[in-house]
């Protein structure tokens, strides 16, 4: 599924499978890994039961970060990217929101060929962890 702002893969590969490949397929797009989250572990850590499987690794380039802060330091409030990965009707979703789409929230238009630029690099890491 894609939309307007999210843009989906989906892949037979189980989620630990994915999820392994991602930090390094990442890395080896000049993508730093800048936190992961187990959203199920934290929620009942907290003592909120949520059954469903859903992780989020956030990888940021400080150089194309660097490029759109310039523009527009409010854009901090979108950085760094996330990719979401869970499960659904038995296949593994990786999700993200496309940048480009971001973007237009912010008087940046000077940092439109870097978003583009971030959004085709998350789309081939997608595709290469889809891909196994």
């Amino acid at each position: 599924m894609s939309t307007d702002l999210v843009l989906t893969r989906s892949t037979t590969l189980p989620l630990e499978t994915v999820w392994a490949r991602l930090p390094e397929i990442s890395t080896a797009h000049k993508f730093g890994v800048q936190a992961v989250h187990n959203l199920r572990e934290k929620m009942e850590s907290k003592g909120v039961p949520f059954a469903r499987e859903c992780r989020v690794l956030e990888i940021c380039n400080p150089k194309h970060a660097q490029v759109v802060l310039n523009q527009a330091i409010a854009i901090s409030t979108a950085l760094p990217c996330r990719i979401s990965i869970y499960e659904e009707n038995g296949r593994t979703i990786l999700a993200t929101l496309k940048p480009t789409m971001l973007l237009t929230m912010f008087d940046a238009p000077g940092a439109a060929a870097t978003a583009r630029e971030v959004e085709d690099t998350i789309i081939r890491i997608m595709d290469e962890a889809c891909r196994g």
